[in-house]
C-alpha cells in the first residue's frame, strides 16, 4: 500500500469513533483530508454532526463534502478531533505544523475531549524533531528578534518560504520559523516552554500530552491502535 492509502485506512478507522450529535474538530493536511471526506460520506447517509476546522483549507473541503461548520466560540468544548501528525514519539507526544496550521490545531486539540491522531508507520519516531524541523509561529513584527532567540535554542532557525520564494503566511497572518535540531529534541516539554517564552512567539508545533489515541495505518490494510494510558 502507498503512504496515502495507509493514511486513508487510518482515517476511515478514526471516523468510526464519531457519533450523532458530536462536535468534531477537523485537522489540516493530506491525512486529515481523508477523514474529512469520510465524514462527508457518513453525513450524506444521515450522520448529524457539527465541525470545527483548523484551517481555511479544511473549512473549504468540509463545505464541499457537505459538513456543517460551527465556530469554536460557539462550541468551546469539542467531543472529538481527528488530525494528522508529522512525527509521533512513544509517549504519544507529537510534532505538527509542516502544513502551517499548528496554532489552530493546538487550540482545537486542547479543547477536545478525545484527540485522535492518524498516521502511517513512517511518522513513528523515537525522538521528536529527528525527521522534521520544529515549526514556530511568530508575529511578523518579531521575526528578526525571534529568529535570533530561536537560533540559540536550535541548530538552525529559518523563515519558512513558499515554493516561489515568498515568506509563508499562516491563516492567522503570522510567519513560521522552522527550527532544526542536530539530534532531535531530547526534552520536548522543556523546549515547548522555552520556545513559547520568547516574546513574539505565538506557539510551536510540539503537542505535549494532548493525544489520547494514535491510529497507525499498516501495510496489510489493518490499523494499530496506540492508546495513551493517562488519557483514555
Amino acid at each position: 500500500m502507498t503512504p496515502d492509502q495507509l493514511k486513508e485506512v487510518a482515517a476511515i478507522k478514526a471516523v468510526e469513533y464519531v457519533r450523532d450529535g458530536m462536535v468534531v474538530g477537523l485537522g489540516t493536511g493530506s491525512t486529515a483530508e481523508h477523514a474529512i471526506k469520510a465524514l462527508g460520506e457518513r453525513a450524506g447517509t444521515g450522520l448529524q454532526i457539527q465541525c470545527i476546522p483548523t484551517s481555511d483549507a479544511s473549512a473549504s473541503l468540509a463545505t464541499q463534502v457537505g459538513l456543517d461548520l460551527v465556530d469554536i466560540e460557539d462550541e468551546p468544548v469539542i467531543d472529538l478531533t481527528i488530525d494528522g501528525a508529522d512525527e509521533v514519539n512513544p509517549s504519544l507526544d507529537v510534532l505538527k505544523g509542516m502544513g502551517g496550521a499548528l496554532l489552530r490545531e493546538k487550540i482545537v486539540a486542547a479543547a477536545s475531549t478525545l484527540e485522535i491522531i492518524i498516521v502511517d508507520e513512517s511518522k513513528l519516531v523515537d525522538i521528536l524533531g529527528s525527521k522534521n524541523p520544529l515549526p514556530v509561529e511568530v508575529v511578523p513584527f518579531a521575526r528578526a528578534f525571534a529568529q535570533r532567540r530561536l537560533s540559540g535554542i536550535a541548530r538552525q532557525a529559518e523563515i519558512r518560504r513558499t515554493p516561489s520564494g515568498e515568506e509563508f503566511t499562516t491563516d492567522n497572518g503570522n510567519l513560521i520559523i522552522d527550527c532544526h535540531f542536530e539530534l532531535g529534541i531530547d526534552d520536548a516539554a522543556a523546549i515547548e516552554i522555552a520556545v513559547n517564552q520568547i516574546p513574539g512567539v505565538v506557539d510551536n508545533g510540539l503537542f505535549i500530552q494532548l493525544t489520547h489515541l494514535v491510529i497507525v495505518g499498516q501495510h496489510d490494510g489493518s490499523c494499530r491502535l496506540i492508546e495513551s494510558p493517562e488519557k483514555m
